[in-house]
C-alpha cells in the first residue's frame, strides 16, 4: 500500500531546524525545549491536567500523556473518557504532522460557548504513536485556561501551535515571528 503523504513526510523531515543563537540555559528543575528530541517522545505526566472552558471544567485527569519535539513546549494529550460528554463536536477540518499523521479537529462548547477547531486528535496516528490514539490536545489559547498541576499554562507564541508553556519549560520556542526556520 503507497503512503499518500511519503512526499510531504519526506520534505517536512529534510528540513534543516536551525538553533536560535540565544537558547536559554535550563536552571535547577527545568528543562529547555532545545533538549527534546527529533522525532518527538511521548511522556506520561503525573500532576493533574485540566481544561477549563465556558465556565466549567470539560476535561480533568491524572492519565495524560505529552509530545515532547525540539524546539516546542510540550502539548498534552488527554484520555477521551477524562473529557466531559458533549463538549466536543467533530470539525471537518485534518492537519498533517510529518511524525503522527493526519490529525482531526473538534469544535470545544461549554457555558453556551463555541470554540470552532479548538481541540484535535489522531484516530489512526501512525507507527510509535499508538499511545496518543483518540486522546485529545486542547490549543490553550483557545481555551479559558488549562493547568498542570498547580500551574496555569500559558499558550506556545502563534496561531499554529498547541504547546502548553510551564514554570520548567525554558525557550526560545517556536511560534513567534521569525521562528519558521526553527
Amino acid at each position: 500500500m503507497t503512503d499518500p503523504h511519503a512526499a510531504e513526510r519526506a520534505r517536512l523531515r529534510a528540513v534543516v531546524r536551525e538553533r536560535p543563537q540565544h537558547i536559554v540555559v535550563p536552571g535547577p528543575g527545568q528543562v529547555s525545549v532545545w533538549d527534546f528530541p527529533r522525532p518527538p517522545r511521548i511522556e506520561p505526566v503525573a500532576p493533574r491536567v485540566r481544561v477549563e472552558y465556558g465556565g466549567r471544567v470539560i476535561a480533568e485527569t491524572t492519565a495524560a500523556l505529552r509530545v515532547c519535539e525540539t524546539s516546542s513546549p510540550p502539548t498534552y494529550y488527554i484520555p477521551p473518557a477524562d473529557i466531559a460528554p458533549g463538549s466536543l463536536e467533530p470539525s471537518e477540518r485534518t492537519s498533517f504532522c510529518e511524525w503522527k499523521g493526519v490529525a482531526s479537529y473538534w469544535t470545544v462548547t461549554a457555558g453556551g460557548r463555541r470554540a470552532k477547531d479548538a481541540a484535535w486528535s489522531y484516530r489512526a496516528p501512525d507507527p510509535g504513536y499508538e499511545t496518543i490514539k483518540d486522546y485529545v490536545a486542547f490549543y490553550p489559547r483557545r481555551m479559558d485556561a488549562c493547568w498542570v498541576g498547580d500551574h496555569r499554562v500559558e499558550p506556545q507564541p502563534g496561531f499554529y501551535y498547541g504547546g502548553w508553556i510551564t514554570p520548567e519549560i525554558v525557550g526560545p520556542f517556536k511560534g513567534a515571528p521569525g521562528t519558521e526556520g526553527w
